[in-house]
């Protein structure tokens, strides 16, 4: 039985009863009306799930009384029973005021589906989302048998992303559970998969290797530029996740055509001053501190990392004889993030606007340093919908906008790239390691040369030069923290444990750090 209970209003509302039995014969519990003002009357003393409105009645009218229904109970659905399809009751449909109509004469199985689709939607949806997934579970858990290319990983991880998201929306707890082992699992395998093919995909070894940072420039932005007649807006937002992208997507859709959505590889570490530099220079930080010793810093230097962005895209358009004028943005605050609104018109004269936009890397950081934070983003949905909420009210968005307005009204085409440095990763599981005092203090990666550390958590490089990696001395390694691993000196451990546990950090070996959107748009 059900404990669900209808209202069902109609001035002729005993030739109804068959219906009415109906119901009741299904379990509903259902009270009856034959005007609005009694109908009203009830709604106001009673309880009740869901209202059957008769449209032409005498007296009230039915529109009259869904409008007073719905002044006082926004939430209550109501469905609309009319003689006509008529246009005005479908805008009503359509804008929200009823959530379904019927046409007269109504038959069981029109009332029950539409019982079904308002008050069972939820359960229904649910119970779908969970039977979808537990038959992918098992196509996704057998893909993790095999050996993947790059591109099936990419697959692997679009799967799993687009599974915590529907699943998020059926809240079964227990469909939960078994994707987070599922993520567990494949972000295990793919560390191994890095290990085993990191090396080759940097020296560009082999036909199946990713598309990395220091090759962004070169293979997707050159491209665009090509013709002339094109402005080029290439937005990085530091630190923005594949699944953060997925839930900012449909607002930036409602201005943008997606016409490809990629995920790329981040370089390592996955670190802004690695991975944002090889972007911009379009090299690997070895070569760039070889090529620009004067501009890059490294980790145990005095100063800002990303200080030369500017300078080193200003090179590589040199370098790639690309005569293209430019600007640069970074924005890091409100009252830049306006200014960037306002100056959009004057961007229009160049083809290529770069604006690295770094609220998400501030969140995350906050997020560790700020126990409101901590409270407000405490898992990855509450942190995608804080990204979310951020970005509803953020002058990004008013940006975006503006920039689809120019582009309509442009006799130059106007093309974006949504894309970003590194991701990040909520670290759960402490893992031990001892260095000395010039060692880096990231908690997804350290460089030094007297290293100790537990060897199954780490992808340990003892030759930079392998991976085009800096190096601060001539015995200096690197090691990067797998999965959800993160470093901790057994000094205070217990208390530096408890504190970056869960938080989101970044710089090492998982599928959220290095898996990362790649976007191109334009304007609808």
């Amino acid at each position: 039985m059900t404990d669900i209970s209808i209202l069902w209003v109609d001035d002729e509302i005993d030739l109804l009863k068959p219906h009415v039995i109906f119901l009741e014969d299904k379990g509903y519990k259902v009270a009856t009306a034959n005007n609005g003002d009694d109908a009203l009357t009830m709604i106001e003393e009673g309880q009740f799930d869901l209202v059957f409105l008769d449209e032409n009645m005498p007296g009230l009218s039915g529109i009259e009384t869904l409008e007073i229904i719905k002044n006082s109970h926004a939430d209550l659905p109501v469905i609309m029973v009319t003689k006509s399809e008529e246009e005005d009751l479908m805008d009503d449909a359509i804008g929200g005021k009823i959530s379904d109509y019927l046409i007269k004469p109504v038959n069981p199985k029109q009332i029950l589906l539409s019982i079904k689709k308002n008050i069972d939607k939820t359960r229904l949806v649910s119970e779908k989302i969970t039977s979808n997934y537990q038959q992918d579970f098992r196509n996704i858990g057998m893909s993790l048998s095999e050996k993947l290319s790059y591109e099936e990983w990419a697959e692997v991880h679009r799967k799993l992303i687009y599974w915590e998201l529907e699943l998020g929306t059926a809240k079964d707890e227990g469909m939960d559970e078994v994707l987070r082992m599922q993520k567990t699992e494949a972000n295990n395998l793919f560390s191994r998969k890095v290990e085993a093919s990191y090396r080759k995909w940097v020296n560009e070894e082999g036909d199946d290797g990713p598309l990395m940072s220091h090759n962004l420039f070169k293979d997707r932005v050159f491209p665009i530029l090509e013709n002339q007649d094109t402005i080029l807006f290439f937005i990085l937002i530091d630190n923005l996740r594949y699944d953060q992208w997925k839930v900012l997507s449909p607002t930036i859709s409602e201005y943008f055509r997606v016409e490809e959505e990629e995920i790329y590889c981040s370089i390592l570490p996955t670190a802004t001053q690695f991975s944002r530099n090889a972007i911009f220079a379009g090299m690997m930080p070895s070569e760039i501190e070889r090529e620009y010793p004067d501009l890059w810093v490294n980790d145990t230097d005095e100063g800002g990392k990303n200080m030369h962005e500017a300078a080193f895209i200003e090179a590589q358009l040199k370098r790639h004889r690309k005569d293209v004028k430019f600007s640069y943005s970074k924005i890091s605050n409100l009252a830049k993030g306006k200014k960037m609104v306002e100056n959009l018109p004057n961007l229009m004269t160049n083809q290529l606007n770069v604006i690295v936009y770094n609220f998400v890397d501030m969140l995350s950081h906050a997020r560790t340093e700020m126990e409101v934070i901590k409270e407000l983003a405490g898992d990855e949905a509450a942190y995608r919908s804080l990204t979310r909420s951020w970005f509803d009210h953020s002058p990004l968005l008013a940006g975006l906008k503006r920039i689809a307005e120019l582009g309509n009204n442009s006799n130059k085409k106007v093309k974006m790239i949504i894309t970003t440095d590194h991701g990040t990763i909520r670290v759960k599981d402490p893992s031990k390691l001892i260095g000395d005092r010039n060692t880096t203090t990231n908690l997804r990666y350290k460089q030094g040369k007297s290293l100790t550390y537990q060897s199954r958590d780490v992808f340990d490089i003892g030759n930079p030069d392998d991976i085009f990696l800096p190096k601060a001395n001539l015995s200096s390694r690197y090691v990067f923290a797998k999965e959800d691993k993160y470093f901790v000196y057994p000094n205070n451990y217990n208390y530096y444990m408890n504190f970056f546990k869960n938080t989101f950090q970044h710089g090492g070996v998982s599928m959220e750090e290095m898996l990362i959107p790649l976007i191109t748009l334009t304007p609808k």
